[in-house]
């Protein structure tokens, strides 16, 4: 039986399966590097406080620094009978400098330094986030640039509703995704607090110094209270949800990417890095990078509501439920990185099929609203206005025919108010290139939303 590093109060060890299934090692491994800079600052501390001597702070960080460079070149084997990160690190640090290894654990306990572990993790996953939705709204805005002048059906109710340009449709999801990445950005926030120096709950009785550790892991300040540092995992939280918000916008993109590369629709061609074929159907060229990112949303939503579950029964401080905190945030990390850095590909990929976009507006009734405002303009009140083109499209349908197939008899048989011009009114290209208020459709405004963004991208 391996000794434990807690093992003093105990006469006997876990049996096989209790100790495997207590063990957190398994997930924990990536948290190696960051165990390693808390464990450097701590001991650092300790030195500089005088809670160590000198001489053996610098020692145990000589042998930190060993057990990095093992770590980096891959010659660290993570065993579960250590159970877990810090106490795997900590037995190989005992084999480079021996017994004064012990020393490194004053005045912490692995409640407060796995806190820090996670808190190091998640600062640096944040920030790659960030860098990911940075290049993916870069994307979109130089896909926007040339489609400003392409028409395509606006929807509402997946029906046709109106003209609009496709460089308004995508950036429209530019702010979603902007907003995302100020949601991420407030997450630093609450991630960038130092909770070492809590110990296990109440503090410690060393003279500890927790403002340089919060300088050394740069941390912006450490946690006020000692209880909260180590049960606190609101941070992790407002990850998850974040990342929750950050798929459901990916995957209502992915659901429009799937129409519109439909035989249906035919409006986009997916790049063959980002399709799959088909074992029995030769023809097949599926969007599956698109349906597996709409797929993995509701793993990323699982997580969230994974770990507001277990918080939710919680008295403080510390409780191994806590253990269940980790994996659910490496796994919605990995999948919105990857996720976000598959939809920059596709979308830079992609082809957009112009004609048939704009043809599609040619053969429907999404001008209707045109001639309703028409009316308007000319004075008659907008509900009669509503009326009379409703009943017209009706009996269009009826005929088989558009409302640009209508002749200027039948218009003015309609109302005396319609002249000739009725025609270019309802032309696609002119519906879109009047909605000229602020953030509508027309192309001058999605030239001024692409500046506006470009200005803010540049910031970031």
């Amino acid at each position: 039986m391996v000794e434990k590093l807690w093992g003093g109060r105990f006469e006997q060890g876990l049996d096989q399966q209790t100790e495997e299934y207590g063990a957190s090692i398994k997930f924990e491994q990536r948290l190696a590097p960051f165990d390693l800079q808390g464990s450097l600052a701590h001991v650092k501390m300790l030195g500089e406080t005088g809670i160590i001597s000198q001489d053996e702070a610098k020692q145990i960080a000589q042998g930190l620094e060993l057990v990095e460079q093992k770590l980096i070149a891959g010659e660290i084997e993570f065993k579960i009978e250590n159970e877990d990160i810090h106490m795997n690190m900590e037995s190989y640090l005992t084999q480079a400098i021996g017994p004064v290894a012990g020393k490194l654990h004053t005045a912490r306990s692995r409640n407060d330094q796995v806190a820090t572990d996670m808190h190091l993790y998640l600062k640096a996953v944040l920030n790659q986030i960030l860098s990911a939705l940075t290049k993916l709204r870069e994307t979109i805005v130089n896909l926007a640039v040339n489609q400003v002048d392409t028409v395509m059906p606006g929807y509402t109710h997946l029906q046709h509703a109106q003209p609009i340009s496709f460089g308004q449709h995508l950036m429209a999801y530019y702010q979603m995704f902007t907003r995302d990445f100020e949601r991420f950005e407030f997450n630093i926030k609450h991630t960038n607090m130092n909770p070492l120096g809590a110990a296990a709950l109440a503090g410690t009785t060393f003279p500890i110094d927790r403002k340089l550790t919060t300088r050394l892991l740069d941390f912006e300040k450490p946690y006020a209270n000692s209880m909260d540092a180590v049960s606190d995992r609101d941070f992790i939280l407002e990850f998850l949800s974040n990342a929750s918000v950050l798929m459901m916008h990916l995957s209502r993109l992915c659901e429009e990417i799937l129409l519109w590369c439909s035989h249906e629709f035919q409006f986009v061609t997916l790049s063959d890095a980002y399709s799959t074929g088909s074992s029995i159907m030769p023809q097949k060229k599926n969007p599956d990078l698109a349906e597996l990112i709409r797929g993995k949303t509701g793993r990323v939503y699982g997580n969230l509501v994974g770990l507001l579950t277990v918080m939710k029964g919680l008295p403080l401080a510390y409780n191994k439920d806590l253990q269940e905190d980790k994996e659910g945030m490496f796994d919605s990390a990995d999948t919105i990185l990857t996720a976000v850095e598959i939809m920059s590909g596709m979308l830079f990929t992609m082809t957009v099929n112009k004609s048939v976009m704009e043809t599609s507006t040619q053969k429907d009734f999404s001008n209707a609203t045109e001639l309703a405002d028409y009316l308007a303009k000319k004075g008659l009140p907008f509900r009669q206005a509503h009326e009379i083109v409703g009943k017209l499209v009706l009996d269009c349908t009826k005929k088989g025919i558009y409302l640009q197939d209508v002749s200027l008899e039948d218009y003015q048989k309609l109302s005396v108010l319609i002249e000739k011009d009725i025609y270019t009114v309802l032309q696609s290209e002119v519906a879109v290139a009047r909605r000229t208020s602020l953030g509508g459709t027309s192309f001058d405004s999605v030239l001024a939303q692409i500046a506006a963004a470009k200005d803010e991208l540049k910031k970031h």
